[in-house]
């Protein structure tokens, strides 16, 4: 299930968050709409200037590439 954190810029005093729920992000013009089965249930303007980022969890643990070690 994707996971989406939204990050707000510093200048605008808001708290950043965190969506848990099993949504899809779209792009309609200028918004960013998070949409489940039911329809859209988040949008946010792009003038806004927000970062979403995608932080899942990883399914299976075991099979992920170990980080590249330094010489």
């Amino acid at each position: 299930m994707p996971r989406w954190l939204i990050q707000f810029p510093g200048s605008q005093g808001r708290d950043d968050f965190r969506i848990d729920d099993d949504l899809n992000l779209t792009f309609s013009g200028d918004w960013a709409v998070f949409t489940d089965q039911h329809g859209p249930s988040y949008a946010l303007p792009a003038g806004l200037g927000v970062i979403i980022e995608r932080v899942d969890v990883p399914l299976d643990p075991v099979h992920q590439e170990p980080a590249p070690q330094k010489d």
